[in-house]
Formats: structure tokens, sequence, C-alpha cells
């Protein structure tokens, strides 16, 4: 049954700085930051969460309907999606913004430094979760990182027409406070969140994950730890599920978003939380080796292997 995917659509300009960003930044110095990387390489990709969970997700052999917003320049992308198979039904296509951009630059250690600009990403409040009357086939849901209006309203839709969702702050984290956070925990059965976002939200909650993972709605959440794996946690109980090594790492940009593919992928059809991590930690890598967040292939047997 299809999963609908609630995040951004975006344009990335990547560029690589062959150094380390630890040793262009003084420490005692940042409240006069004013720093230069020489960037030797830069490419435009095909990017935003929403975008890249789909790709994953088709790519594995779900039914992505994308819940996002495009602008004037969208027509390339959208074309794009609609060759995969993917629904686009519920992409938004503004007449006035330009689609949301992203500059990411990425140091030797895989570090990043990113700036977004949200362009029709801020409008995507406009488009509505559909009631069960006019769709009845949605098995599941996430709220990946968009505009701070849909990510709160689209929480609150898929709570109401009881679509089981996993929450996905990512790097909107900082937009909203302690207890709008606890209230979005309350409606979600999952949560993902990277090992800096978990630290961040406990900051703003006074929760950590093991606690979270102990609210009466919560069936687990998920800590991506880079490279060295993620760890579960189902009703304050916590399992480590080891990393798959990456034949070649070359790009991490888009690895968070392919591991939340598989998530979704997993438990749509019922598999344990821990299945899915294993299937999402191989995405990772197959991601990793290759530039750009939808570049990667995916060998359906990858599925038959966890």
């Amino acid at each position: 049954m299809p999963a609908l995917i609630c995040g951004s659509l975006a344009f990335d300009t990547i560029t690589t700085f062959p150094g380390r960003f630890a040793d262009q930044i003084m420490a005692d110095q940042v409240h006069i930051l004013n720093v230069s990387f020489l960037v030797p390489t830069l490419r435009r990709e095909f990017g935003g969460c929403a975008g890249n969970i789909a790709y994953n997700l088709q790519a594995l052999g779900g039914q992505p309907v994308i819940l996002g917003a495009l602008g004037v320049d969208g027509g390339e992308y959208l074309a794009r999606v609609k060759d995969w198979g993917a629904d686009v039904s519920l992409i938004h296509r503004d007449t006035h913004l330009h689609t949301a951009q992203c500059h990411i630059t990425t140091d030797r250690d895989n570090n990043q430094i990113a700036a977004f600009h949200p362009g029709a990403m801020s409008r995507a409040h406009e488009v509505v979760v559909p009631p069960k009357s006019v769709r009845t086939d949605l098995a599941i849901g996430i709220i990946a990182p968009d505009g701070r209006d849909a990510m709160w309203q689209h929480a609150h839709q898929l709570a109401a027409q009881k679509i089981p969702f996993i929450f996905d702050p990512g790097q909107q984290l900082p937009q909203f406070n302690g207890d709008e956070h606890r209230e979005i925990l309350g409606l979600a059965s999952w949560l993902a969140v990277n090992d800096y976002e978990a630290r961040m939200l406990q900051e703003r909650t006074g929760e950590d994950a093991a606690t979270i993972s102990r609210r009466p709605n919560m069936q687990g959440v998920v800590v991506t730890l880079g490279e060295n794996g993620c760890e579960l946690w189902i009703k304050g109980e916590r399992t480590h599920v080891p990393p798959v090594e990456a034949r070649r790492v070359v790009d991490p940009t888009g690895c968070g978003d392919a591991f939340r593919a598989a998530l979704l992928y997993g438990l749509e059809r019922g598999w344990s939380l821990e299945r899915c991590a294993k299937l999402g930690n191989r995405l990772g890598a197959l991601k990793i080796a290759e530039r750009g967040p939808q570049n990667h292939a995916i060998d359906p047997m990858l599925i038959g292997s966890v």
C-alpha cells in the first residue's frame, strides 16, 4: 500500500572542500567568524528530503505518494518523479516562488555545512493530507523536514486520519519549541533522528530516546550513528544495529533519507524495527558510495538479504 511522504523537494548545489572545517575555524574566535572555503568541485542535484526518500522507496518496490511543493522552476523535477511512477497528485506547484535550494559543502571527514533557501517549500502547508473519504489506501506516513507550518499541520492531519507516521524533524528541529515537540511526539508512532538531533531534542523536551520510546503511542525510536550504525529504543530497551561497510565513501548527502525509505518500506510490510534498520544501513552504505542523493542503483536482491 502507498506511503505518504511529507517533506521538501529541492535542488541541491553540492561542493567539496578537500580540507577539514575544524582546521579553518578557530574555536576562540567564533564570535567574529569569517571563513571562506575553496571548493574545486560543484554540481547540481535533485534533492529535498521527500524527493530523496521517494526515490529510494520507489527503487525498493514501494509506492511513494509525495506531499510537497515545487516552484516555477520545478517542471523538470516533476517530470522526473513522474518517470519513476511515483504519485505526484499532492505536489503543489507554486507560480511565483522558486523551488527550495540547498547549498551543501562537505569536508574530507564528511562533515557538512549547508545553507537553505525555502522558496516554494514555505507554501507546502497549503496542501492537506487527504481525508479517508478521498483516499483509503495510505498505510503509513512520514513527516520529514519541510516548512514549519507544513510539518505541524501534516502531523496533526495524519493523526486525525489515524495514519501511523514517522516523525523525522531533521534540520527543522530547532523550529519547534519543547512543548510543540512534545505534542508531535504524542501523535507519532516512530521517531527517527541522528545522534546530534537526539541530544538537541532532549535539551528541548527533557526526554531522552529511552523516555520517548516509553510513550504509549510510540512504537520505536531510531537514532542513527553514522559509521557506527544505529540504535533502536523500544519501550526503554536499547538494541544496537551494526553498520554496513561501504565499498567506498564518496558523498554522505541523502544517506539519512535512504535509511528512512527503508524504515517506511519495512514498517508498511510489518517487519520488525531491527530488520528495517538493517535494510536502512545497507541502503546508506550504497548511497554513500555515489555522488548525489538520487543517483545510486538499488538491486531488489538487497531486500532478501536482510
